[in-house]
């Protein structure tokens, strides 16, 4: 387990308390001599696995594959690792350690790993803290199998090293954005009074949910591009949506987002694509899915069609900058957190298995929250394309934030970083209530904490 001690000693070594902005590099330095080189491992959770932490049915069989999917960045300083990973979520301690595996496998530091998840239900949600409190109680409860969750890890590391042995150069880059029909609605329905007057979840069979409008969401999928020459080497998709379109059944998928990148992968074998939710905490497509199969498909079918529409305006020019910037930031814990009474709940056997690893994943957060373990906010700038990685489930008003602190680059936003947090919502939505906020583990102060490491990371 990493120490407190330990990630502050890799996080000072590697200067993760400063910020360099692009501007600055882009006037300091010459046209940086890039390198690329993109990773794949299956991360497919085995039979009777843990899946969205245990909460739901384990694992009876597989639909399709789900993969952790990334590429090692040389040349902007120490190497640059980015990788989503199509799992609901990696938490705390646990997120920390996979960057750590991965840095010391590209030879450089956990600030200049960004780990992000898909977030689709029907995957692990994995919390090494959270198994070793449910083992404690000398009763089988799993959050995940330690064994598969090594050999994902130790693969991941071992397709980095690889991946640093191949890489080609990265002479171009290319941003471009498509708009999404009928995929993301809002979830939550605010009234005239501006309070909550209704919700719809990631998928609903009521009508008025349909007929509703839907609401703030962000219509583009973005997509930056690598290029060596006239070949296009890596792509990565940003889009802002919960990537359900049903769960529960116990059957592995990457869902419609999955299925989407891995329809454009097969037409292009050449180039590898990677699909990144943005902060998507307030957003799903309940508008537009009824939880059917054929609404799968529908909704596959649209977000591969936003795919092609935003690679449509793909025009690559010769890269004359780049740079990586973190910051670590601590999220104020939710002051009606009572850890006394959450234990009360996971010793309970009178309870339902989901709600007694809730209240210990709530008490993993509030632990390592008290080891004065930081949250690292990061972003890479190649010319005037940024890539921003953010924690858990962020409300989309964050990325719309900080797309507007940087008016005059391309942010393409990536959230579902550490899971640890759970829901992020922006202060205005605390005294809405709804069941974002329920699950909110941190306090409303913690917009101004979370906006402004994003502006910092982006340059606004």
């Amino acid at each position: 387990m990493v120490s407190r001690r330990e990630f502050l000693q890799h996080s000072l070594a590697a200067g993760i308390g400063s910020v360099l902005l692009p501007a600055a590099v882009a006037r300091a330095a010459e046209a940086p001599s890039l390198k690329i080189a993109a990773f794949r491992v299956d991360a497919s959770p085995p039979k009777d696995h843990p899946l969205c932490g245990g909460w739901i049915k384990p694992v009876v069989g597989m639909d399709d594959p789900e993969e952790a999917i990334g590429f090692v960045l040389t040349g902007a300083g120490d190497p640059i690792v980015v990788c989503a990973v199509d799992w609901t979520g990696i938490l705390n301690q646990t997120h920390i350690q996979f960057r750590q595996a991965l840095a010391q496998a590209a030879g450089t530091t956990p600030d200049r790993v960004a780990i992000q998840c898909v977030h689709q239900h029907n995957a692990p949600f994995v919390c090494r803290n959270t198994q070793a409190l449910l083992d404690t109680l000398g009763e089988g409860i799993q959050n995940l199998f330690p064994d598969f969750l090594d050999r994902v890890q130790d693969s991941l590391a071992k397709a980095v090293e690889k991946a640093c042995q191949n890489l080609r150069p990265v002479t171009h880059i290319a941003h471009g954005q498509g708009k999404v029909e009928k995929v993301a609605s809002n979830r939550r329905i605010l009234g005239p009074d501006g309070n909550l007057a209704d919700w719809r979840g990631s998928a609903s069979k009521v009508e008025r949910h349909w007929e509703l409008p839907e609401g703030q969401i962000d219509p583009y999928l973005k997509t930056v591009a690598f290029y060596d020459g006239e070949t296009k080497l890596v792509a990565c998709h940003y889009y802002a949506t919960h990537p359900m379109s049903y769960y529960g059944d116990g059957m592995v998928c990457s869902d419609f987002v999955g299925l989407a990148r891995k329809r454009r992968q097969a037409e292009e074998p050449g180039c590898t694509h990677i699909y990144f939710t943005g902060a998507s905490g307030n957003i799903a497509a309940g508008k537009y899915n009824n939880g059917t199969p054929e609404a799968r498909i529908q909704l596959t079918d649209r977000i591969y069609a936003g795919i092609v529409a935003s690679e449509s305006k793909l025009s690559p020019v010769a890269v004359s900058s780049a740079s990586w910037s973190a910051t670590p930031v601590f999220l104020p814990v939710r002051d009606t957190l009572n850890e006394s009474r959450l234990m009360d709940d996971v010793r309970n056997r009178d309870n339902a298995l989901a709600n007694r690893i809730r209240p210990a994943m709530m008490v993993s957060w509030m632990r390592r929250c008290e080891e004065k373990l930081p949250i690292v906010i990061s972003a890479l700038h190649v010319n005037d394309a940024t890539m921003l990685h953010l924690p858990a489930e962020s409300f989309l008003e964050y990325q719309l934030g900080a797309q507007a602190a940087a008016p005059n680059r391309f942010v393409a936003t990536a959230a579902y970083g550490d899971g640890g947090p759970w829901y992020i919502p922006v202060e205005t939505a605390y005294p809405q209530g709804g069941y974002e906020v329920s699950v909110a583990l941190t306090d409303p102060k913690v917009e101004g904490v979370l906006s402004g490491g994003a502006k910092q990371v982006v340059g606004g």
